[in-house]
């Protein structure tokens, strides 16, 4: 569950934007998520089904100052989700799918904004390679 993630070069990255309801807090929709991410994982994670990884980030406040080049406010979201695939195809096929749908219903419901946008990568390093 806390297990370091390694990403396979040119994978697609999902990006979910996710606004809670107000009155929501972390720890109400904690038990949804982790429950929604282990459905991905076990069900969708092998060659079929195309999941590779995934994160979940509380969103803390902070904005980059030295790394934004645009006015932007404040976001207005609370939680991204970060999940990579081997396609979007595979991607799509699996949110489609009963088994995540019934998990999916469950966050959603906490919910007033889901944006998932997705992304192929172009670049991606380590430090002394």
């Amino acid at each position: 569950m806390f297990d370091p993630v390694s990403i396979p070069f040119g994978c697609k990255m999902l990006f979910n934007a996710v606004k809670l309801k107000p009155g929501i807090t972390m720890s109400d929709i904690e038990l949804a998520l982790g429950e929604m991410c282990h459905v991905v994982k076990e069900t969708y994670g092998n060659e079929a089904g195309g999941f590779i990884a995934g994160q979940v980030f509380k969103y803390d406040g902070f904005v980059s100052q030295e790394g934004s080049i645009s006015s932007l406010k404040e976001p207005d979201y609370d939680v991204a989700i970060v999940t990579y695939w081997s396609s979007f195809e595979q991607h799509e096929k699996s949110h489609a799918d009963t088994t995540f749908n019934e998990k999916f219903k469950v966050v959603g419901d906490m919910c007033s904004d889901s944006t998932e946008i997705g992304f192929s990568m172009l670049w991606q390093g380590v430090p002394g390679h």
